[in-house]
């Protein structure tokens, strides 16, 4: 019961996210989850920084209790050990991820190294999912290693999608769809997190040959 409890954390993280990104926003007058990005709420003096920053602290809780889950779910298979390892460091590292300055004190050279040290995080982030999705996707049987491979092209797509359109971020010009974009990609996420998770406390009720769940 233990382990099932950390499993349904990473399911309760992804959740929490969810409500982070309906509530947050309640509280920032004047900004639109469509044309902004997910990192403008926690920006440096943004009005929704600490509300952000204080429900984040759970998110990572939830999501190093599913670390863990995943961990002591592992009997010694070595692609869940890495999974594990990887969404546990993950987690800690999201506690120390630097704020970004809002658009506008950027777009008129205001940035600071915390905007470049924002973007490094984000990429090692990016390569964490995909080491994480990677691994994860062979522990399981094909429908689950097809449907990991539709969500890492999901990331490709609109990741370029936001990519292009941060340059207007950085200019302070329209951004009509990069809040859509990413969020896509933040939800394609949080799928395969769900799903994962989902397969492995199916896997952990079986008594005997894991190797072939679909």
């Amino acid at each position: 019961m233990a382990r099932k409890s950390l499993l349904i954390c990473g399911i309760l993280a992804m959740l929490w996210y969810v409500a982070m990104n309906i509530l947050v926003p309640m509280e920032y007058p004047g900004y639109d989850s469509a044309s902004q990005t997910v990192s403008e709420l926690s920006a440096i003096n943004a009005p929704t920084r600490t509300f952000w920053v204080v429900l984040g602290i759970f998110y990572s809780l939830f999501f190093i209790a599913f670390g863990l889950g995943i961990w002591l779910s592992a009997n010694e298979n070595r692609n869940l050990q890495v999974v594990a390892a990887v969404i546990l460091f993950d987690a800690v590292l999201g506690f120390f991820w630097p704020p970004m300055h809002q658009r506008e004190i950027i777009a008129g050279g205001g940035g600071t190294l915390t905007d470049t040290l924002h973007v490094v995080w984000a990429f090692v982030h990016l390569v964490l999912m995909l080491v994480m999705i990677g691994f994860g996707a062979s522990v399981f049987g094909k429908g689950f290693r097809i449907f990991s491979v539709a969500i890492v092209l999901l990331f490709i797509v609109f990741g370029i999608l936001t990519t292009k359109e941060s340059r207007g971020l950085e200019a302070n010009l329209p951004t009509p769809y990069i809040g859509i974009w990413e969020r896509i990609n933040i939800g394609a996420y949080m799928i395969w997190v769900i799903v994962f998770a989902i397969m492995l406390m199916r896997r952990n009720n079986k008594p005997l040959n894991y190797s072939h769940i679909v």
